[in-house]
């Protein structure tokens, strides 16, 4: 190789090279220094909008739960016995419970679930499925879930009302179980 054609190949190696670094200057160029990643933030607001109403445990059965916002907070209510003179007890606060819980209340991969509320003391969380897993998922006839004092169920939500009702009735009064075994 002639001296001329080598100084000529040494040149042509660094276009590639040149090309390459200058096109990694332009596209960290494009990047805006002046925004940052916020990876440590907490995750956007959780729509809590789709609580607001009432609730029961069955289609057929009037409300017996209340969630409302009151004062910029989310609260529930119970509805009262017949026998009271208010239809609604006192509010009770409730809070937003993160996304990581879910296990602990509800046997349902957190990624379907839009929203999570419960009392402090952990003995009612609700929580909102997302409508499209609610419509493939067989288990579930309602995109609302409770979880009541150790046991989940689906809920539903109704029409909300101004009715007292007898919901401290107790259906199976009059049943008595006998022991089958006594003879044991």
């Amino acid at each position: 190789m002639s001296l001329r054609s080598n100084i000529f190949y040494k040149r042509l190696m660094c276009l590639p090279v040149g090309i390459a670094a200058s096109s990694a200057l332009f596209l960290s160029a494009c990047n805006d220094s002046n925004i940052q990643a916020d990876t440590g933030s907490v995750e956007a607001a959780t729509d809590l909008s789709v609580f607001e109403g009432c609730y029961t445990v069955s289609h057929d059965e009037p409300a017996q739960i209340k969630i409302s916002q009151q004062d910029g907070s989310w609260v529930m209510q119970m509805k009262e016995p017949a026998s009271a003179k208010r239809v609604w007890d006192d509010a009770e606060p409730l809070e937003v419970i993160e996304n990581s819980e879910i296990p602990q209340f509800f046997s349902i991969d957190p990624d379907n679930v839009d929203a999570v509320i419960g009392r402090p003391d952990r003995v009612l969380v609700l929580a909102h499925v997302k409508p499209v897993y609610a419509n493939i998922d067989p288990l579930l006839d309602s995109e609302y879930l409770s979880y009541i004092y150790r046991g989940a169920n689906t809920i539903y939500r109704v029409e909300c009302d101004d009715v007292n009702t007898d919901i401290l009735a107790n259906p199976h009064a009059n049943i008595v179980i006998d022991n089958v075994n006594e003879s044991l």
